[in-house]
């Protein structure tokens, strides 16, 4: 960005004011964390707001929360401030091996609950057998809202794994890929006689571009739908027979035998799920060879 004919420059430490008040949620509580004093966090606020000529965080009685600008910045800021990370540690691991590709440090990943149960696991297990320095750090969200692309584009982590193509857009300037193709499958409780007249159940999460219009083609669907507040509830709620559900693969992969699967044929509805990261993290020795390692678990 360049203001007045020159280029905006915000230094490491003022990158790491704006985080800090963003995480805090006030001057106070960043100053704090920081190890500063609360003035001079308010003053590289003022600072980074002069030079950027935006109001970066709205200040209140209950402490200071990012304006739309702000959050662009801070997202910027979370992920220029990894990079500095990721800098040091590829340096530091080139200079001990000769110039050889040493991956260490740690790694942030964000998946949705099955992807993390699933997907995740086999391919860090791989990835930290060869590069032992490697420290994944894994958190679940919930794939609602931004889901585990928005953590990435917040630069919360470094490779999130999502669902593609659904309903939710897709936050500009991020890189994917396809990593599983999902089917839905029909999931009843075992040995029941007439399945399709159970009450339908559901979650939040269930990404209903892929299914809804497939459901709105099937005259046996029942309108009503009975709520859970993820897939695995569901699963339990069908084997205890208190209805059927529409389910993705990697959810189903947990069914036990108090429930029966049932396809829905090439026409069914298939979801895209995949990794998402940005163009600085991609380029990165770490998330490189995770990507490797979660290509391998497709074939």
């Amino acid at each position: 960005m360049e203001r007045g004919g020159r280029p905006v420059e915000l230094l490491p430490q003022e990158l790491r004011v704006l985080v800090a008040v963003a995480g805090a949620g006030g001057f106070s509580a960043a100053a704090q964390s920081l190890g500063l004093t609360q003035s001079a966090v308010s003053h590289s606020v003022r600072g980074s707001e002069a030079k950027l000529g935006v109001v970066l965080f709205e200040r209140g009685r209950t402490g200071a929360r990012p304006t739309p600008a702000g959050e662009r910045a801070v997202a910027h800021a979370r992920r220029i401030l990894r990079l500095y990370e990721v800098l040091a540690a590829e340096a530091r691991g080139a200079g001990r091996d000769c110039g050889a590709d040493r991956v260490e440090g740690p790694l942030r990943v964000t998946a949705f609950r099955s992807a993390a149960l699933h997907l995740l696991p086999p391919a860090l297990e791989r990835l930290t057998a060869l590069h032992p320095g490697i420290r994944p750090e894994v958190r679940v969200v919930r794939e609602l809202g931004a889901g585990s692309a928005g953590e990435v584009a917040a630069g919360r982590a470094d490779l999130g794994i999502a669902t593609l193509g659904g309903s939710g857009e897709m936050p500009p300037g991020l890189l994917t890929g396809v990593l599983v193709e999902e089917a839905y499958a029909l999931v009843h409780p075992a040995g029941h006689p007439s399945p399709r007249a159970l009450p339908l159940l559901d979650w939040d999460e269930n990404c209903g571009s892929y299914t809804r219009a497939w459901w709105r083609a099937q005259d046996w669907i029942p309108g009503a739908t009975v709520k859970a507040e993820d897939d695995a509830m569901v699963l339990t709620m069908v084997g205890r027979g208190l209805g059927m559900a529409i389910m993705p693969e990697l959810s189903l992969r947990e069914a036990t035998d108090a429930v029966e699967i049932v396809g829905l044929g090439p026409r069914g509805p298939v979801r895209s799920v995949g990794y998402v990261t940005t163009p600085e993290s991609a380029s990165t020795l770490a998330v490189r060879a995770l990507i490797r390692e979660l290509r391998a678990e497709r074939g």
